[in-house]
């Protein structure tokens, strides 16, 4: 069951890379492709806003265009409102390949850190590091198990059930070709994100989540 509100997120992983220097403007038609739903998902106010939607017929989703290597990714999301039970939004990094990397996200609001996770390669916990990542994200129906089991369905009367995302900005390392290059969809290149970290109190909240 997915949660009414708005998240913004960001993930971080890193990789030694060579960087070069390119720029582009944060974009929706330049940026992501959406991939299935067969007219479900849409692109408007000039590239600005995507939103996917959720009928008794099929679902919908996208991708990014890009693969990531590492880098600050924001997305603000603005989840099915009201009875969304047996709705699933799904936004997540993943590689190719049978021994893909795979990061999966969960919504809080308010910006509440829910994970944290660090490198302990030095004792031997793998690090996503390697392989370069696109952002996936769907909208779809899972009322057979997500609702207590599957004993609450989805109304479809509410239908169709809407998703929507805005506001995507990337300072990330690209990989393409197998080349990297360093892009940035912010006005002016801030690579503070780099020394980030989670301080004591939002530690603290994170433990409560």
């Amino acid at each position: 069951m997915s949660m009414a509100g708005s998240a913004v997120f960001s993930y971080l992983f890193l990789l030694i890379a060579s960087l070069f220097a390119a720029a582009s403007a944060g974009n929706f038609y330049r940026n992501f492709d959406v991939t299935w739903g067969d007219g479900r998902g849409k692109i408007f106010n000039n590239g600005q806003m995507l939103t996917l939607s959720l009928d008794k017929a099929s679902a919908s989703g996208f991708q990014s265009k890009n693969e990531y290597l590492f880098g600050r990714i924001d997305m603000q999301l603005k989840l099915v409102p009201g009875n969304s039970a047996g709705t699933v939004t799904a936004y997540y990094l993943s590689s190719q390949g049978a021994a893909h990397d795979e990061i999966d996200f969960k919504f809080s609001e308010d910006g509440t850190a829910i994970r944290e996770f660090k490198n302990f390669e030095s004792i031997s916990v793998p690090f996503l590091k390697s392989q370069a990542m696109r952002i996936y994200s769907s909208l779809w129906n899972a009322d057979d198990w997500a609702t207590q089991g599957g004993r609450v369905k989805t109304d479809w009367s509410k239908a169709p059930f809407t998703t929507s995302y805005r506001n995507f900005n990337a300072n990330a390392c690209i990989w393409s070709n197998g080349k990297s290059s360093y892009s940035s969809t912010s006005a002016s290149r801030n690579n503070v994100w780099l020394a980030q970290e989670l301080d004591t109190t939002s530690q603290a909240r994170m433990k409560w989540v």
